[in-house]
């Protein structure tokens, strides 16, 4: 037993039987050959599309692309493209199955893989054994993730229209009641302005010796009601900047909100291939082979040098 695993004998054996080991080997290699081929193993086409977010606002600590890819990801983009693609029926998958819902979870993520690449992109990699169909899931998974920011990104915008409407319209309302205020003090105390007014009737004071009573008049209500009209002027052009101000920031959301917009970059257009992606038929003959050859002898030189 001691020489029972020494490379010196197992050399003999292989060189003992090196027909059978070469003819095992070579049958494998066949074997592996007819049954890789596509009435064994049905071929599957690869689309992919590499892409970038873009115009979207951060929800959390995430990254954008970490974004992406949740969204992505999600059951309703899964469902959706479920249903578009009828993939229950083209994954042969029986509804009557009692696991149905999970098999179809299986076979969807089995075939459409969205990952992150090394340069922070995201990836979307479909499988199907038609290429037109792999390539149309990989522009629907797109267009969805397009419409969904684009919805939460509405939501999120008509908020923000919606607060910038409401201040506008208390901030115009008070300047209205600001300029019926002043306009109630120019018919009522003859003001009108101010500064102006104060040089005229000071002249006309000094002029007709003190003897003009609506120069008189007027002044009292100057003295009267003239730092109340001053305030309330001073007050009307402070309100209509920040009206203006708040009126191209509303502009402005409004604009965004309407705007038909996308939120990625696609770097990569995902095509329809003319190539099938798997199985790689070299690959699976090379490891028959390679299994065949070291199989067979181990099996040899275990019963070749076996001692009873």
């Amino acid at each position: 037993m001691s020489n029972y695993f020494d490379n010196t004998t197992m050399i003999q054996t292989i060189f003992k039987w090196k027909w059978h080991i070469i003819i095992i080997t070579i049958v494998a290699a066949i074997c592996g050959a007819v049954f890789s081929g596509p009435k064994f193993i049905t071929p599957l086409y690869k689309s992919e599309a590499v892409l970038y977010p873009s115009n979207v606002s951060a929800y959390s600590d995430e990254t954008f692309t970490e974004q992406m890819l949740q969204i992505m990801q999600s059951n309703e983009i899964m469902d959706s493209v479920v249903e578009k693609f009828d993939l229950m029926k083209h994954y042969k998958i029986d509804k009557g199955y009692k696991y149905w819902k999970t098999a179809l979870i299986n076979e969807y993520k089995d075939n459409v893989r969205i990952s992150r690449t090394p340069y922070d992109a995201v990836l979307i990699k479909v499988l199907d054994k038609d290429p037109e169909i792999a390539c149309a899931i990989a522009n629907e998974i797109i267009r969805l993730y397009d419409y969904k920011v684009g919805k939460l990104h509405k939501v999120k915008r008509l908020e923000v229209v919606n607060m910038y409407k409401y201040q506008l319209d208390q901030k115009l309302e008070f300047i209205d009641s600001l300029a019926k205020r002043m306009a109630e003090m120019s018919e009522e105390y003859g003001l009108l302005d101010y500064e102006n007014q104060s040089r005229e009737v000071t002249k006309g004071i000094i002029s007709s010796k003190g003897k003009s009573d609506a120069a008189n008049d007027l002044l009292e209500n100057m003295e009267k009601y003239g730092p109340e009209f001053v305030a309330i002027k001073k007050l009307i052009e402070s309100e209509n900047k920040s009206y203006s101000v708040a009126r191209l920031e509303y502009e402005q959301e409004l604009r965004f909100y309407k705007a038909d917009m996308t939120f990625s970059n696609v770097i990569s257009e995902p095509f329809a291939s003319d190539k099938k992606a798997y199985p790689v038929r070299w690959v699976v003959v090379a490891l028959c082979a390679l299994g065949a050859f070291f199989m067979s002898i181990l099996v040899i030189y275990l019963f070749d040098n076996k001692k009873i």
